[in-house]
């Protein structure tokens, strides 16, 4: 059986700006290079310029070492730190935030479910209302079906980095009145799920995520270069998102 030819790349879509769910450090679980130079490299290969990068140890094992090591791979280049905290001690967590906050880091990463948190935990509304406080933006993990609600009427600036192609409806219901609301496009595969995003809230609506070295980023990049967006709204997408956040404190 013959294989269905890839759809053709447009011009100009080859080099995407910025890479919103990038991850570094040890997984016991799973023989793989999570390296910085893995991410790097699978960066160079399917031209990404730039990666917001959280380090896996802030987020599964010490938060403020963690963070230490985020804000040091933050030195190279093509690297924007973003940090992490442990949702399950939000008293902890407020003075990590100050830290990271006071350095010049404008992210902040989230791993409920990684964390074991549930979207009803007072720790976690705590730990958004604190980040928002700050001025940070705020990139989650986590079904959005059932994440949504912590994140929402507090005038957050959210990437939900697990939106899959399946809850892109409930997602436009709630961007429509949450502006602050972003989908990453990692698990946006459908044949129109990019697409529908855009048409109905807006291209700022939608940054490109891969969660390199960890996934595949070859799937995710050519989804996103033969979305059916016109030039404005796929630079938008592809890094004009991002950069937004990176620009503007608020």
């Amino acid at each position: 059986m013959s294989r269905s030819p890839l759809p053709p790349v447009p011009a100009g879509r080859q080099d995407i700006d910025v890479d919103v769910d990038v991850l570094f450090g040890s997984v016991p679980s799973r023989q793989l290079d999570a390296s910085l130079e893995a991410a790097a490299a699978l960066h160079a290969k399917h031209r990404i310029r730039r990666g917001l990068v959280c380090s896996l140890r802030g987020a599964l094992f010490d938060a403020c070492s963690g963070n230490d090591e985020t804000r040091k791979a933050g030195e190279r280049e093509a690297l924007v730190p973003v940090g992490a905290v442990d949702v399950r001690d939000a008293l902890t967590a407020e003075t990590e935030i100050g830290r990271l906050a006071s350095s010049g880091v404008r992210l902040l990463r989230l791993f409920p479910p990684e964390q074991w948190v549930e979207p009803d935990s007072p720790g976690l509304a705590h730990v958004v209302d604190v980040a928002v406080a700050h001025g940070m933006v705020l990139l989650t993990s986590g079904d959005f079906s059932r994440f949504w609600r912590p994140f929402a009427g507090r005038g957050a600036r959210v990437c939900f980095l697990d939106v899959h192609a399946y809850r892109v409806a409930d997602f436009v219901v709630l961007a429509r009145r949450e502006p602050g609301f972003v989908a990453s496009t990692r698990m946006l595969c459908g044949p129109d799920s990019i697409e529908r995003i855009a048409g109905e809230v807006g291209a700022h609506h939608l940054a490109y995520g891969s969660r390199a070295p960890l996934h595949d980023v070859w799937s995710s990049a050519l989804r996103l270069r033969t979305a059916g967006l016109d030039e404005q709204a796929w630079r938008q997408v592809a890094g004009g998102t991002a950069t937004a956040w990176l620009a503007d404190p608020a």
